[in-house]
């Protein structure tokens, strides 16, 4: 867990404050076709190899946010001399909110509810499905299998669990295989099962199968492990959570 009183954090509040005091009297920022201009040229050429794909208006007066393609957002005055990179925290009341955060989510959620469920190796509820949850997940991964020992749990909750696949080591490895075969298999459930299982199985891996895509949008949704969980608002789960923990999340613990 990030420290937020760290010396790192300081600073980049320090150098946010003074942005914004500086140039809290100009009224509301406008972003103007040649800041535009200035600002995709300085961090295209001193971040030549993460794509700018737009400039924002900040949180406050003389600010702009920089948003890079799989990279941070990265905030800075109308001279795009000094960048800051971090998450901005609001307080609101007693509590910080993660701003960046939040927007993240609304971009995740319809990412995800477009992504076909057929696609994917689902475990549905028992019963009638309160809520659903993905999970980016590889078969070689600790916490990946003892999250899915939990999954009859979600389950009888009434969470359905929709697994995508995630090989940690690439595409061009051996975990990748095994996660194509149970992809591929007659008996998707089954089989993801028994390789969670640490059990040997049989099978091709198909030409036509999904793990490229999901691996790929993975990236793209901000997953950097496994097991990565994502509700349908778009908040990430980053790591293993116990069922009982992550049901109290869903607003259905008992």
């Amino acid at each position: 867990m990030t420290n937020l009183f760290s010396p790192a954090l300081a600073l980049t509040l320090a150098l946010v404050a003074s942005f914004a005091f500086g140039q809290a009297a100009t009224g509301v920022t406008k972003i103007t076709p040649e800041i535009e201009a200035r600002l995709k040229a300085k961090v295209a050429a001193a971040i030549p190899h993460m794509a700018v794909t737009g400039i924002e208006n900040g949180p406050f007066a003389g600010i702009y946010a920089v948003r890079l393609n799989n990279g941070p957002v990265l905030y800075t005055d109308a001279s795009g001399e000094y960048l800051v990179a971090g998450d901005l925290y609001k307080i609101e009341g007693q509590k910080l909110v993660n701003v960046e955060e939040l927007a993240r989510q609304e971009l995740r959620a319809p990412m995800l509810a477009a992504q076909n469920v057929s696609d994917m190796i689902v475990f549905p509820a028992k019963g009638k499905a309160r809520t659903a949850i993905y999970v980016f997940t590889d078969v070689d991964c600790g916490y990946c299998r003892k999250l899915h020992r939990e999954v009859p749990q979600l389950n009888a909750a009434g969470v359905e669990v929709r697994y995508l696949a995630y090989p940690r080591a690439g595409l061009r490895s051996e975990s990748y295989n095994k996660l194509a075969r149970a992809w591929c298999s007659d008996n998707p459930t089954e089989t993801l099962t028994r390789l969670k299982n640490g059990q040997s199985i049989s099978g091709e891996v198909c030409a036509i199968n999904p793990i490229a895509g999901q691996f790929n949008l993975g990236g793209e949704l901000g997953v950097r492990g496994t097991p990565a969980i994502f509700l349908t608002s778009g908040e990430l789960i980053s790591g293993y959570r116990p069922a009982p923990d992550l049901l109290k999340m869903l607003g259905l613990e008992s």
